[in-house]
């Protein structure tokens, strides 16, 4: 690679890295690079992909099975050739080829019910990664709030920051002109530096939730890392008038963990019919085509009369003679014995369990306690969806009814504020009241900022149960 060819990669990667540090991230994004990066959702949807490839092993089960097989062995010592039939002494080498064929005719529907069944893991599997991104989105929504928070709450710091600033500023000229004591001074100047510290634990808070958000996303660093500030309306978001009892019921149609669990006992359901199987009769078919190669077989290649030899004796005591030949013989060739060894075979095999140590009952016994089991997860589940809307729900009116006294007290505290402030700055009132109606105001809107954003953190998780997807907009 040429110099001026590395340095146009150089400079688009640096434009690359540039482009992306400026990237403003809203919710949608974050999620998204969570679903596209997170691991665990990875080792998740590795998990659905084994539960695709058991249904597609368990339907490849209904194929015939084929096979091959060849073997080449040598024999010493006296033994009976399967293909000659005669005892042989000698090495004798021998062959054998076969191809096989078989079929499961009936097996008490077991192929068939793990075929469901594994339907039903595979979609529960699916059911299980929706499940953890909807928690994972969770998650990051509450840390993204997190950070909208810490925004306002900095703000809220720096206002009173510049307000004390300017407050020293115009105590110092009142205590010049005579008009206040030193002492209020010295006041005022406390109060700006516990100010100036409440900012930077504040900022520090922003940037320690800007990482907790970062890490859960698994970005390399903060570095660049921005998000967007959606402008939130929360007089708009008003208190749901959903029923608990309403959005338990319309969730039971959304939620994963619910379709879940309920597929979890069709399958737990199939499994007993799997294992019921395992005591009916089974029949499959079975057919082979092989043939074989025996050095012990051999053929006669020539003949030639030899002599006689007496073979009898006749009533009047003549003897009988028989000729007596001579053969030659030769090994039969290896072509000529495959083909005059072929054999094929075909046959039906029924199988009735009688007695195999009690496995098949004790089978059906688990899996009708799998079957309760599974069935007590789904009402768990259920039980503790319900509980969890419920708990939502009084959370979102507790924050509701909160952020409205919040709201009252944040009126009330700045007409008082303004008040003190007036009359501190006249010379009528003394640093300690004007600290004090300072600091109420500041809790007040920190207390109104808090129920704001734990109000919109309810609703939304209201939202959630719902079906709804997560968002702030």
């Amino acid at each position: 690679m040429s110099y001026n060819k590395l340095y146009i990669l150089l400079i688009f990667i640096i434009i690359s890295l540039n482009i992306y540090s400026q990237k403003v991230w809203t919710l949608e994004d974050c999620i998204k690079h969570a679903y596209e990066n997170n691991i665990q959702i990875k080792q998740q949807e590795l998990n659905s992909e084994v539960k695709n490839l058991d249904l597609i092993q368990s339907k490849t089960a209904l194929l015939p099975n084929f096979n091959a097989s060849g073997s080449h062995s040598y024999n010493f010592g006296r033994t009976i050739d399967m293909y000659t039939n005669e005892f042989a002494t000698s090495r004798v080498q021998s062959n054998n080829f076969y191809i096989s064929s078989g079929i499961t005719v009936f097996d008490g529907f077991k192929l068939l019910n793990t075929i469901k069944q594994n339907m039903l893991e595979k979609e529960a599997a699916v059911y299980d990664l929706e499940k953890m991104k909807n928690d994972i989105a969770l998650t990051i929504a509450t840390a993204y709030l997190q950070v909208l928070f810490n925004y306002e709450f900095l703000e809220i710091k720096q206002s009173q920051l510049d307000i004390s600033k300017q407050q020293v500023k115009r105590t110092t000229i009142l205590v010049d002109a005579g008009t206040l004591s030193k002492a209020s001074l010295y006041s005022i100047q406390a109060q700006s530096a516990s100010d100036e510290l409440q900012y930077v634990n504040a900022k520090n808070q922003l940037d320690l939730s800007y990482l907790t958000l970062a890490q859960l996303l698994d970005l390399p660093s903060t570095e660049g890392f921005e998000i967007e500030r959606p402008l939130i309306d929360i007089n708009a978001l008003s208190f749901p008038v959903q029923t608990p009892e309403y959005i338990y019921s319309t969730s039971l149609k959304f939620q994963p963990e619910i379709k879940s669990a309920e597929i979890k006992l069709q399958s737990a359901q199939k499994g007993l019919s799997i294992a019921r199987s395992s005591v009916s009769p089974s029949i499959s078919l079975r057919g082979s085509y092989g043939t074989g190669y025996s050095g012990a077989s051999k053929e006669i290649t020539n003949v030639a009369l030899s002599g006689y030899t007496p073979i009898g004796v006749t009533q009047s005591q003549e003897i009988v003679y028989g000729p007596t030949f001579d053969y030659v013989t030769r090994i039969k060739p290896f072509n000529s014995q495959l083909k005059d060894n072929l054999n094929q075979s075909l046959g039906l095999t029924l199988t009735i369990p009688i007695f195999n140590g009690l496995q098949a009952r004790t089978a059906i016994s688990k899996s009708k306690i799998l079957i309760e089991n599974t069935d007590f997860t789904l009402q768990s589940t259920k039980n503790q969806l319900n509980k969890n809307i419920q708990q939502a729900y009084a959370d979102a009116k507790s924050a509701y009814n909160r952020y409205l006294a919040a709201q009252k007290s944040v009126e009330a505290n700045e007409e008082s504020y303004k008040y003190v402030e007036q009359k501190f700055n006249l010379g009528m009132l003394n640093s300690i009241d004007y600290n004090d109606a300072k600091n109420k105001l500041t809790s007040a809107r920190s207390e109104l900022l808090q129920s704001k954003y734990e109000y919109l953190f309810r609703i939304k998780i209201l939202d959630f149960y719902q079906g709804k997807p997560i968002s702030i907009k």
